[in-house]
């Protein structure tokens, strides 16, 4: 598999700690983290984050090395904030995501994809064309030979906008909805309409399971994204899974009525 913006950060952190002659724990004292946590980033069982990668450079004396590769992986399409969460989703074994507002960015299709990254007028068409590159990348996660289950749960809201200019994206990503949800490893489940308001109003979340059996959680804004394993975080966040989960139909429910959804469109 070719490396990743986020495999250099990973192997030069492990490099510079071993070059220092600190031990994990060592280091881990240095950087206020525990020796577990360092070695689950060193191998990607966790995500690293802007906090650990700053000390490090500090600690390590690197000049800014691993704050830099952030800088890089920017500029290759995706917010230095947001790598973090791109690391736990990358290695996760299972991928839960809720959307009230937005199809899933790993279920969208290239042409919806612009349409929505296109709603930010501050970014550039290059830059644009970048973040759709990015986007689409991020799917190639479910194309490997041994790919994570993911299960998304989406309002039934999304399908209904109809403005004219999203008229033929919307369609496709329709069709390719119903793409997704018929493979074995994912799972599409929708929030019809008639439930009303359901605790999931209150924004998309995502979590991500790692081959470790931990779990990470996102919740990304306007601004920003980072992921938490705090325990009351993911408590919260896994609870309302569940409620989103259960207000949502089944599988070929949700497969039956995103097909009602593409007759209806002309």
């Amino acid at each position: 598999m070719e490396q990743t913006t986020a495999d250099l950060i990973r192997s030069q952190l492990r490099r510079l700690r071993v070059a220092a002659g600190h031990t994990q724990e060592e280091f881990g004292k240095l950087v206020h983290y525990s020796a577990s946590m360092v070695s689950a980033v060193e191998t990607g069982t966790r995500p690293y984050d802007r906090q650990l990668l700053a000390r490090a450079d500090e600690v390590l004396t690197s000049g800014g090395l691993l704050a830099s590769l952030l800088r890089i992986a920017e500029r290759e399409g995706q917010p230095s904030w947001f790598l973090p969460w791109l690391d736990a989703e990358r290695q996760a074994r299972q991928l839960r995501v809720f959307q009230p507002t937005l199809v899933p960015a790993l279920l969208q299709t290239e042409g919806y994809a612009r349409a929505v990254i296109r709603c930010d007028d501050l970014l550039s068409d290059e830059e644009v064309e970048q973040r759709v590159a990015a986007r689409l990348d991020r799917q190639t996660i479910l194309d490997q030979p041994d790919p994570p289950q993911l299960i998304a749960v989406v309002d039934e809201a999304i399908v209904h906008r109809r403005e004219e200019r999203l008229r033929t994206p919307m369609a496709h990503q329709i069709e390719h909805l119903i793409a997704c949800a018929e493979r074995p490893n994912v799972s599409v489940h929708v929030v019809p309409l008639s439930v009303g308001l359901h605790v999931g109003l209150y924004g998309s979340f995502s979590l991500a399971r790692g081959v470790d059996g931990g779990w990470v959680a996102s919740q990304e804004t306007q601004l920003t994204a980072s992921p938490t394993d705090n325990e009351a975080n993911l408590a919260t966040l896994l609870a309302r899974w569940e409620t989103v989960r259960n207000e949502a139909l089944s599988r070929q429910q949700s497969i039956a009525l995103l097909n009602e959804m593409v007759k209806s469109w002309p």
